[in-house]
């Protein structure tokens, strides 16, 4: 028979422990239960301010409103959670706030359902002001309850600490040194060895039962060292699985960075190799606004699983999903990130040479304008000069100078159209922004209506491509301007039946009998050389109805 039981002694202490805890939770729990409608009723009371004021301004105003927005102010003053600070062991000084508050509403109420809204809107400053008095008792209401809360805890946490510090003592007197044998046995197992020498199970005390159990659970131990071994050889199979996932990211991350599949066409090599490794059906590669790669063989009805292409600012920069009977989320997690940062990377790569390309043109305009330009001027006025120092009676002299003075004139105006062009916006996101940006600026040079129609491309072009497409536009539509003395001008933008873009530019004028008549235009040839730079193809011919077509055929970004 055991005089003293181990177990009973833990067990007073930690019931002990148990009763602390409970006193100081349920003290807590009640305090907070009693706060449950505190927000609620802080939040109430704030909008009868904004109540208040509506009902004022309905007053004023003879709104309609004003008896619908009395019943929603009389609701709001007497709602449940209000109504519940009228308990017992709400602070005097709440109950009398919301007291004062009912008696003000129950005078001010009915003069405002008889019409007489003057004496509302004299005493509305002052009703305010018995509202906001109540919501600060009700706010300090709710932080004394918060601090009783805070203060039963810590109590009952000091209490816990020491009954625990007691607890712990009295283990160390009456169980630590009995142990000190099935410490040695636990040695014993450390070291895998099982089958150690008999521990004494016939103690008269929970230290005896605990042999016995000690000398079941070596035996028990001996058998799951069994099992362990097996699982191991699983969880080893598990880490070659994952093994090879790391090794196909590693191979993804290779694809993307190698300088010999830039452009976006790493992108299909890279959902091939997840294609086949992740036992996928199909996998699509979503990177707004022009690219769309799908690997695979798409299943109808079958759902697709989605993971956002998350950019640094926070935006999305695409989307990847895929449809699979079972996909591993880690591994597809991966490669939604490295795809995120290859997009990432691209797309800063674009915008840094775009950047240098602009910066290059700049300065070559800043050159043309230094140089060339200032050369230009000063030819204007010698040229000047000797108009006024040749003899009006000497005609070959004067068609000599009047030729030059035509050469000069022509010169300068190329001058500036080569400067524009240097110094064209190329900052526009879509084609058609930008198209619309060069009929805008040519329209003050022409009576003739200019249109912009069709739908223009959607997709990306680099700003080599951008400013050749736009030049050869404004080109075209410089020369309808100038030569065609046409009454109508039209921009149209769409597609062909391949896939091809489709430009054309047209009018109503004159027409042009042929390019060949025309030996010193250098702007026709340069046009077809931008055509060619574009892999597309210029033509030139006669409206049936008279004037002149200019189509623009190139194929689509990337082909």
């Amino acid at each position: 028979m055991l005089k003293r039981s181990v177990t009973s002694s833990l067990a007073r202490a930690l019931f002990a422990i148990v009763v602390l805890a409970v006193l100081s939770s349920g003290l807590a729990l009640l305090t907070l239960s009693a706060s449950l409608r505190d927000a609620e009723a802080i939040n109430i009371a704030g909008s009868l301010r904004m109540q208040s004021y509506r009902l004022a301004w309905d007053a004023s105003n003879g709104s309609p409103d004003l008896p619908h927005d009395i019943l929603n102010y009389q609701q709001s003053v007497t709602a449940p959670a209000l109504h519940a600070l009228q308990r017992s062991y709400v602070p005097t000084s709440v109950k009398e706030r919301y007291q004062a508050l009912l008696l003000s509403w129950q005078k001010l109420q009915p003069e405002l359902l008889a019409g007489k809204t003057q004496h509302y809107q004299q005493q509305v400053a002052h009703y305010v002001a018995e509202i906001d008095h109540f919501v600060l008792a009700l706010q300090h209401w709710a932080e004394l309850k918060m601090t009783l809360v805070v203060s039963a805890s810590l109590l009952g946490f000091i209490a816990i600490a020491l009954l625990v510090f007691w607890t712990l003592r009295l283990v160390r007197q009456q169980v630590v040194t009995p142990l000190n044998q099935l410490v040695q046995a636990s040695h014993e197992i450390k070291r895998a060895n099982f089958r150690f020498g008999r521990l004494n199970t016939a103690l008269p005390n929970e230290l005896g039962v605990l042999a016995q159990a000690f000398t079941h659970m070596s035996r028990e131990l001996e058998k799951h060292y069994i099992h362990l071994e097996q699982a191991i050889k699983e969880k080893t199979s598990d880490l070659q699985q994952a093994n090879r996932r790391l090794t196909l990211l590693y191979r993804c991350s290779q694809i993307l960075t190698s300088p010999q599949l830039s452009g976006g066409r790493a992108y299909p090599q890279v959902l091939e190799q997840a294609l086949e490794h992740a036992e996928l059906y199909a996998i699509e590669l979503i990177a707004p606004p022009h690219c769309r790669i799908t690997v695979g063989k798409v299943i109808e009805h079958q759902q697709w699983l989605r993971l956002p292409l998350d950019a640094a600012s926070g935006s999305q920069a695409g989307e990847l999903r895929w449809q699979a009977l079972y996909s591993e989320p880690q591994l597809m997690q991966g490669l939604a990130s490295m795809l995120t940062r290859a997009l990432q990377l691209e797309r800063a790569e674009q915008k840094v040479r775009h950047l240098l390309l602009m910066e290059e043109r700049a300065t070559i305009a800043r050159e043309l304008h230094d140089s060339l330009a200032q050369s230009l001027v000063y030819l204007r006025i010698q040229i000047t000069r000797l108009k006024r120092m040749v003899s009006n009676d000497d005609s070959p002299a004067q068609n000599i100078v009047a030729e030059i003075d035509r050469a000069l004139t022509e010169a300068n105006s190329q001058l500036r159209e080569l400067l524009t062009t240097f110094r064209l916006s190329i900052e526009p996101a879509d084609l058609g922004t930008a198209l619309q940006q060069v009929v805008t600026q040519l329209q003050p040079q022409t009576a003739a209506e200019m249109l912009l129609t069709g739908n223009p491309s959607q997709q990306h072009f680099n700003a080599q491509q951008h400013v050749h497409i736009l030049q050869i536009v404004r080109e075209a539509l410089l020369n309808a301007i100038r030569h065609a003395d046409a009454t109508q001008i039209i921009l149209r933008c769409g597609q062909t039946d391949n896939g091809d873009n489709l430009i054309e530019i047209s009018d109503n004028g004159q027409g042009m009998t042929s390019p060949q008549t025309h030996p010193n235009h250098y702007g026709l040839t340069i046009m077809q050389e931008r055509a060619k730079n574009l892999n597309g193809q210029l033509k030139i011919n006669v409206a049936p109805g008279g004037g002149t077509v200019v189509t623009l055929q190139f194929p689509r970004s990337g082909d």
